[in-house]
């Protein structure tokens, strides 16, 4: 179930809506129970694969807390790492590795066929942090079965983030509450989501989906496609993220935000600052930290900043492409470590914005690329080396009936929108175009949504 479908939006969610009538004591419970129905609505086979993660973690975390500071606390901790991460080698990369060996080896074993359960990256990567916070010491061990699943199962966080850590509503678990102007601001910040994803993503994808249709291709639309792909992800990405905060209010809830306009950044270094920003905080928590971070020599520094984008490459598919795509960011990540950024702090910003952008729209292309044979058929198509057209009647078609749609995406992805509302509309104006202007987002929202427009999530299986 999508957050941006009929279903969620007019039957689901107006269903949730019981929780602020429901007693105190019993909203965990309830929350838990919309929440295994909201993932079994999308993955009826894999619910008992997220209770299982739930119970494996809740009991571990109380092993190790009854073990404190002996051996046992440490054995306990490292099997919970192992059966979380082997149930993500299992279920997500198990056919990669079969297939990978088979190409290598010329075998021919048969692949599993295992499907991917939906959020199953997300919800592994929470529970992980709540073991290991408890065996460091920064997160209470939580005693009540039910108020920890609710922590794991939370619906508007379990199937795409952001990865919220337990100890970011380690107090809202068991004591929070919500009041007029914490709705108001999650049904404003949930409907801002829904406009991103609906009415910017979804039309940059069609635009993405008719590039991928064509035969008659040229350089200059591979560069067109590149860049909305770029930005279809963004706010593709974002967009739901915004949704699961404004829905995490709405119970409650201050989950952490996830993106910060990272296409106005000037370095790589900066852009990861501001993209999938709890992603880049965990493997830097749990990865790069005790790996011994900046704080080793040199060889080791920049080991460990490999290791953690291989990782971070690994994490978002099971294919060479994904890997070759973190391997990447971690160059460029080294190399502006090395020398390249101390000469970016001194270029013109200009320069520097312009270097980045143009870095992160080839990386796109890597991700989106199928495979690695996608990858260099679609950099040669890039920069002009697959006897393709600079330009053909099509490419010029396609951008000016998307010109409107792209313009749009390149400014909203800038805080400018923001910035000019603050600063040029009264407090009086905006208490009335505020509820406007949501109404007139779920309503067109809607509307597109009906018409059976492209709506797709793009991480919805990482």
């Amino acid at each position: 179930m999508l957050f941006s479908g009929i279903s969620f939006i007019y039957f689901f969610l107006p269903f949730t809506l019981l929780y602020y009538v429901i007693p105190k004591r019993f909203k965990n419970l309830f929350l838990l129970v919309v929440s295994l129905a909201f993932y079994f609505f999308g993955e009826p086979i894999y619910v008992s694969l997220l209770i299982f993660s739930s119970l494996v973690d809740f009991t571990h975390g109380l092993y190790i807390e009854k073990y404190r500071n002996t051996k046992k606390a440490k054995i306990a901790l490292i099997s919970s790492i192992i059966i979380n991460l082997g149930l993500l080698g299992i279920f997500k990369y198990t056919d990669f590795f079969i297939t990978t060996f088979n190409t290598l080896s010329g075998a021919e074993i048969p692949l599993t066929g295992i499907s991917l359960p939906i959020g199953i990256s997300f919800f592994t990567f929470q529970t992980m942090s709540y073991t290991i916070d408890v065996y460091r010491g920064r997160a209470k061990v939580q005693p009540n079965l039910i108020s920890f699943a609710t922590y794991v199962c939370l619906f508007p966080q379990l199937i795409a983030g952001p990865i919220v850590r337990y100890t970011d509503i380690e107090k809202e678990i068991d004591q929070r509450s919500t009041n007029r102007d914490e709705i108001a601001e999650g049904i404003r910040r949930f409907s801002v989501g829904l406009g991103k994803k609906v009415l910017i993503a979804n039309l940059l994808g069609e635009l993405c989906m008719t590039f991928k249709g064509m035969n008659e291709q040229s350089v200059v639309f591979y560069w067109v496609y590149a860049i909305a792909f770029s930005l279809q992800i963004y706010f593709d990405f974002s967009g739901y993220s915004d949704m699961a905060i404004g829905l995490g209010q709405l119970f409650g809830f201050h989950f952490p935000e996830n993106f910060n306009y990272p296409f106005i950044s000037k370095s790589i270094t900066e852009f990861w600052r501001r993209w999938h920003m709890t992603l880049g905080g965990w493997f830097r928590d749990y990865v790069y930290v005790p790996l011994g971070g900046n704080r080793v020599s040199t060889p080791k520094y920049l080991r460990n900043i490999a290791i953690v984008w291989l990782l971070t490459g690994f994490w978002h598919g099971a294919a060479w492409n994904f890997v070759l795509w973190g391997a990447f960011f971690g160059v460029l990540l080294i190399l502006e470590k090395l020398f390249v950024g101390k000469w970016l702090e001194k270029a013109p910003a200009v320069i520097s914005h312009v270097y980045t952008i143009f870095i992160v729209i080839i990386s796109f292309a890597i991700f989106n690329a199928d495979g690695l044979n996608g990858v260099l058929t679609d950099l040669k198509g890039m920069f002009g080396m697959s006897a393709l057209p600079i330009i053909n009647n099509e490419s010029i078609y396609y951008m000016i009936s998307y010109a409107p749609m792209l313009v749009v995406a390149l400014v909203a992805s800038t805080p400018a929108p923001k910035m000019l509302w603050e600063k040029l509309i009264s407090e009086k104006i905006k208490l009335f175009a505020e509820p406007v202007g949501i109404i007139l987002i779920l309503i067109t929202a809607t509307a597109f949504i009906i018409n059976g427009s492209f709506n797709p999530f793009l991480y919805f299986r990482f």
